[in-house]
């Protein structure tokens, strides 16, 4: 996997992760959850970037 196809899904998965961080720290679960929320799609997308390459080789 290339780095440029990479950087999506990395930029969201640290974005949420400090998101959820700070929402933790503060106690606001809604920042916390939104938080949450985003790694997980930053989880997904950078899954089907793999499985995508996996069927492309």
């Amino acid at each position: 996997m290339t780095r440029n196809k990479k950087t999506p899904g990395k930029i969201e998965q640290v974005k949420g992760a400090v998101r959820e961080t700070l929402g933790r720290a503060s106690g606001n679960e809604r920042t916390t959850a939104k938080g949450r929320s985003e790694r997980t799609k930053g989880d997904l997308r950078q899954m089907g970037k793999k499985a995508k390459d996996m069927f492309k080789h």
